[in-house]
């Protein structure tokens, strides 16, 4: 499981699952306006890879995926991340 970050584009800093890798591009869900059913297809090239995920959000994910866990894992990981950057 790998987390994405866009780097360029109107969705420039959101995060993402990533659903599947295709050549260069990416399909990436969030849960929310880009649901599994409906995934974002992004250039590999405008998306920073996120491929350590922290314990606890690796064990949301790994429970069932779907759009309401997907949304809850990426919220989770933001919280992380903005925490961490205060400390620091």
């Amino acid at each position: 499981m790998e987390f994405a970050k866009s780097l360029s584009g109107h969705d420039k800093n959101q995060y993402y699952l990533v659903l599947r890798k295709e050549a260069d591009c990416l399909f990436l869900v969030n849960g929310t306006n880009r649901s599994l059913e409906k995934p974002k297809k992004k250039n590999e090239k405008h998306v920073q890879i996120i491929k350590k995920l922290p314990a606890e959000i690796e064990k949301i994910l790994a429970k069932e995926q779907n759009n309401l866990t997907i949304k809850k894992a990426i919220q989770n990981y933001e919280k992380l991340v903005s925490h961490n950057r205060e400390e620091n």
